[in-house]
């Protein structure tokens, strides 16, 4: 439309950026609102697109738990701020998607100002960030190291051959420009994949997955998969997730072998990756995130132990771990519960699930891995399925596009126990195509495990 300059949007007056496909803080697509055609900086901005008290008054973590479950009040927002008081009410648990969303506007204006600042700046900010978490050009892969093997981009290499026009010049050739490495990550190992997207709206991945294989002391092989969602309105969310998934998978890989029950073994990967996302919010040593609400840094969890008869399963928050059997015929099962507003109100019988999930609240989590979360209680629990099936442990990237087991098992391919990599594209490429609005991170494992050599097709 010939802007060429930012804009506001004319649902919300948030500014935007040309090429948004959403505004960062309504959602409204900026064409079908004509939200670009108002300059930044000129004009009165309409009032914000939120119901009366609905909006959140951020202050300082935790906060009381009559603030965060008004259940007197739970069918009148209003109500509630005002049982509330003064208290100061979690970005988390109260509206944080509208935080993150906001949030994140300012994020992206900012990385448009990085870029116009020129190519070493630009440069600089893509090398770090190549760096962080992900391993550097050249390095051996985590699995060739013998360890737990997380999120990596796939694509073509980078400066893989000589530029023609700087052969002889004396002049490095540039790297081909492309997103950042974390927007799309893959990985298959044995026993399972995990494909992680950073979805259609979202500025930047914040969640992350771990995968890992070990022997369990009988000699039977496992499977480890974690996948943690960072809480998008915390500082530092991205690497939340990270520091999360990497040490329980590495906590896992331990403790296994030297013959720990499973289910403990994964009550204290789910605590040692609690205590690695509460060391972020003391270490001086990392970057104050202008662009994010000042929370520590916080995430979900959920992680998968597959073995030869027992699967288990742990998680906090409202990431998600489903069965599919292969026979078909028979019913899929959700195996975690939510800890959210809407898991709460059905819970105690203040809802129905139908009223609580239809509620702006329902998606506020009650429970997360973070310095200001309250006491940390893992839950965890152990099953012997009676046949052969598959393992999907999810962000709610995806279970957002197919909450109830019957209709994940409808997007499962019928051979995804034999090829996990190319199943957890689809369920990705299912939540992309219904919308994309989040992160999507999506880990699909066989059960039972593999034995040794077994791979994807």
């Amino acid at each position: 439309m010939g802007v060429t300059g930012p804009s506001r949007c004319r649902s919300c007056g948030e500014p935007l950026d040309a090429g948004d496909n959403y505004c960062g803080r309504c959602g409204a697509d900026p064409l079908a609102s004509g939200g670009y055609g108002v300059p930044a900086g000129y004009g009165t901005p309409p009032a914000a697109a939120y119901p009366a008290g609905s909006v959140m008054r951020v202050g300082p973590p935790p906060p009381d738990p009559t603030t965060r479950l008004p259940h007197a009040e739970y069918g009148d927002p209003v109500a509630a701020q005002a049982a509330a008081g003064d208290r100061p009410a979690d970005p988390r648990v109260v509206g944080y998607e509208a935080v993150a969303d906001a949030a994140a506007g300012t994020g992206a204006r900012a990385e448009a100002d990085a870029g116009a600042a020129g190519p070493d700046a630009s440069g600089a900010e893509a090398e770090a960030e190549r760096t962080t978490g992900l391993g550097t050009a050249g390095a051996p892969a985590p699995e060739a190291a013998g360890g737990a093997s997380s999120g990596t981009a796939t694509g073509p290499v980078a400066g893989a051959g000589p530029d023609p026009a700087t052969a002889g010049s004396g002049t490095a050739p540039k790297a081909p420009a492309g997103p950042p490495p974390r927007d799309h990550l893959e990985r298959e190992a044995a026993g399972g994949a995990a494909v992680s997207d950073r979805g259609h709206r979202h500025h930047r991945n914040e969640d992350f997955f771990a995968l890992a294989d070990t022997a369990l002391p009988d000699g039977s092989p496992a499977v480890i998969a974690v996948v943690c969602d960072g809480v998008s309105s915390a500082t530092r969310p991205d690497e939340a997730s990270e520091v999360a998934a990497e040490r329980a998978a590495g906590a896992l890989r331990m403790s296994l072998p030297r013959g720990e029950h499973p289910q403990q073994a994964m009550r204290d990967a789910v605590l040692a990756a609690s205590a690695a996302v509460d060391a972020l919010a003391a270490d001086p040593s990392i970057a104050h995130d202008e662009y994010r609400q000042q929370n520590a840094p916080a995430c979900t969890f959920v992680g998968a132990v597959v073995g030869a008869d027992l699967l288990t399963i742990g998680w906090v928050g409202d990431s998600r771990a489903y069965w599919i059997p292969d026979d078909r015929t028979a019913a899929p099962v959700r195996l975690t519960e939510d800890d959210s507003w809407a898991a709460q109100m059905v819970a105690n019988n203040l809802m129905t699930a139908a009223e609580a999930n239809a509620d702006e609240r329902a998606h506020a989590i009650t429970g997360w891995l973070g310095a200001d979360a309250y006491e940390v209680e893992p839950h965890v629990a152990a099953f012997r399925p009676d046949g052969p099936g598959t393992v999907v442990v999810c962000t709610d990237g995806l279970w957002n596009y197919a909450e109830e087991a019957g209709a994940l098992a409808a997007v499962l391919p019928l051979d995804a126990p034999a090829r996990p990599l190319q199943a957890a594209r689809v369920l990705v490429e299912h939540a992309l195509d219904g919308g994309g609005h989040d992160n999507v991170t999506v880990a699909v494992v066989p059960f039972p495990a593999p034995s040794p050599g077994a791979g994807s097709a």
